[in-house]
């Protein structure tokens, strides 16, 4: 291929695999190019694939770089033709199709998704060959307008608690932007359905603990100033920024695992494309190793579900491009629903 206004191809080392980047010099953030972005992910490889290898993983793409203006999509089906060493998982969507995403589970795919353009990547909470098993529940705390990142933190913190008082581990994780990731291994025994009803329980829990801080509603106009709990995030085909993903910012931040002990003296801007090299290879250990080793039950959770079933407290809406899903309430926002 012949060089571009973005410099000529180049072949990188990928953990013993030539990858061919095209456009080398292409700015995809400011001041960052496209292969300042693979020699990132070539980095930080090793303890990426360890989380993401043999999950499912959709692709954020950015083909001319990120910016608001910019065009971006998810590529969630793995293009028919690809190299040798790039392959795909088969797995059933939420409207009950197949289909085949990619699995990288290589330094030299995760390279190849680069010359993609991919800038994020997201993992399904499956692992092959259980693919319609999820083995982690994750806890998305998301500060609506007016609260920020010292709110997002007690409310890490407060889930923390409640899930040692559950005898649950968990691993936690910078989200890339205002956020908080919360991951708790399970056994890969039960349904999508089953965890996010799970996840539900956690979220109720804190909002009874914490009402003013802590929110499940899914419905933004009823949050006001309060943490939401996107149990969402447990259902099937939902998009999360991986563990060591950069995020579409402009500094080029990075969804990074922490020490639950280092979280309150974290500042998630100090997590970036230029900053995560040097503390990944200073580190004695990666936060999230030995994770699935720690994998528990979820039948403590699920027994809370069914007594608050029991109790009446009813199920909560899906995201709007799911079907209709047994139980749920009506699928409108509460002040459109008084108005009708």
């Amino acid at each position: 291929m012949a060089a571009s206004s973005h410099g000529s191809p180049v072949s990188v080392d990928a953990g013993g695999v030539s990858v061919r980047l095209t456009s080398p010099e292409r700015e995809m953030f400011p001041g960052i190019t496209k292969r300042k972005v693979l020699d990132y992910y070539l980095s930080v490889a090793g303890p990426m694939v360890a989380q993401v290898g043999d999950r499912p993983t959709a692709l954020e793409r950015w083909p001319d770089g990120v910016g608001d203006e910019r065009e971006h999509f998810f590529q969630k089906h793995l293009p028919k033709s690809t190299p040798d060493y790039v392959s795909g998982l088969s797995v059933r969507f939420p409207s009950g199709r197949r289909g085949t995403i990619l699995n990288p589970d290589s330094a030299a795919v995760i390279a190849w998704a680069v010359q993609m353009s991919a800038i994020t990547f997201h993992a399904w909470p499956v692992r092959a060959p259980s693919l319609d098993k999820p083995d982690q529940l994750r806890i998305d705390l998301d500060p609506s307008p007016g609260r920020g990142w010292r709110d997002v933190l007690d409310v890490a913190l407060m889930c923390r608690e409640l899930l040692s008082e559950w005898e649950w581990p968990s691993y936690v994780k910078t989200s890339g932007s205002r956020g908080v990731h919360i991951f708790i291994p399970i056994r890969p025994d039960h349904s999508f359905i089953n965890v996010r009803h799970a996840a539900i329980v956690v979220g109720r829990e804190l909002e009874r603990r914490s009402p003013d801080l802590v929110t499940t509603s899914w419905w933004k106009e009823e949050r006001g100033e309060r943490v939401f709990i996107d149990y969402n995030q447990n259902a099937q085909d939902r998009l999360m920024a991986s563990a060591y993903s950069l995020r579409p910012k402009p500094d080029a931040t990075v969804s990074m695992p922490v020490e639950w002990d280092d979280l309150p003296d974290v500042d998630p801007h100090d997590f970036t494309l230029r900053t995560v090299p040097a503390l990944v290879r200073a580190r004695a250990r990666d936060p999230w190793s030995g994770m699935q080793e720690a994998a528990v039950s979820l039948e403590p959770a699920l027994e809370r579900w069914e007594r608050g079933v029991r109790e009446g407290l009813p199920e909560l809406p899906y995201p709007p491009d799911f079907p209709k899903m047994p139980g749920e309430p009506p699928r409108v926002q509460p002040s459109r629903a008084r108005t009708d």
